[in-house]
């Protein structure tokens, strides 16, 4: 990996993953837990996940002159808190969704009460993995500032779109109620990322500004092509179940923009997010092609 004084090399993304993916292992067997709740934290973390938030995190760390080993911990973390939130997303109680990444969800894997303890280690384990794998007190505090803020603001998202909880006082339209709910749901811990990334690598405040205005743009590019997926392919090609949004009458971008709107839609945020990062130069250029892939992904 490349240190402060070596930046001729650029790790790639599946270097990246086999790094976060080394320390979250390392980490998790280390817990001292009983080993049927290692299990499902591992069987909830090791499930074939695309790791884009930690991919953003160390991408964003280098972007501003660290390296990858700067902010892995942070990265780690971050994950355990994306997954955390997927095995509560699936229970009964909330999504009820029998497939995940194309295998079963943890709930039905193991057993409803597992999956959420599962879900309560990793969110506790995040911050743990935070403390130990960094020295500085006040990244330490940072860092743990904006993690507990996002997975609130995640949360809040969540309620949002399944629970109600706007002001029925205050005058919104659909899509800027779908907006709030995105931007809370799925951009607040690619916000996370992007920021905690920075923090690691010692940007500086217009650096950090630029890495959340990407981030921002991409956390509503990211569920604009989720939306999509859900009306466009099958349950086999994207590994979950598809079509429950629309079943739910749930706001989805296709069902106020139409899926060609929607389309629109992902061109116009991608260019937001590339023109964010203009200021950055040639370092943020693996940020730039990680957006340009979300913004095509298939699954």
């Amino acid at each position: 990996m490349p240190t402060r004084d070596d930046t001729t090399t650029t790790p790639t993304d599946t270097e990246l993953i086999a790094l976060v993916d080394g320390r979250l292992r390392t980490f998790v067997e280390q817990l001292y837990i009983p080993g049927n709740l290692r299990d499902a934290i591992a069987y909830a973390l090791f499930g074939g996940g695309k790791r884009i938030r930690p991919l953003l995190c160390i991408r964003s760390c280098i972007a501003c002159g660290g390296a990858a080993e700067d902010a892995v911990a942070a990265a780690g973390a971050v994950e355990l808190i994306h997954c955390f939130s997927l095995v509560h997303d699936d229970l009964p109680a909330m999504d009820d969704d029998d497939l995940r990444r194309g295998r079963a969800t943890l709930h039905k894997h193991t057993n409803e009460a597992m999956a959420i303890l599962a879900g309560d280690a990793m969110t506790a384990s995040a911050f743990h993995l935070i403390a130990l794998g960094h020295d500085a007190p006040g990244l330490v505090q940072q860092l743990t500032h904006v993690l507990a803020s996002s997975t609130n603001a995640m949360i809040a998202g969540q309620v949002y779109d399944t629970m109600g909880g706007f002001d029925e006082d205050e005058a919104r339209s659909d899509l800027d109620k779908l907006r709030e709910i995105h931007r809370c749901k799925t951009g607040a811990l690619l916000q996370a990322s992007c920021y905690m990334g920075a923090l690691c690598g010692r940007a500086t405040e217009s650096q950090t500004a630029k890495l959340v205005e990407y981030a921002s743009a991409v956390g509503l590019m990211f569920q604009a092509v989720d939306d999509l997926l859900d009306v466009t392919q099958s349950t086999e090609q994207v590994g979950k179940q598809t079509g429950k949004d629309a079943a739910a009458g749930k706001l989805t971008y296709p069902s106020l923009l139409g899926v060609e709107g929607t389309r629109t839609e992902v061109a116009k945020l991608l260019g937001q997010a590339l023109a964010a990062l203009e200021p950055l130069g040639p370092p943020a250029d693996p940020l730039r092609q990680l957006a340009r892939s979300l913004a095509q992904r298939t699954r």
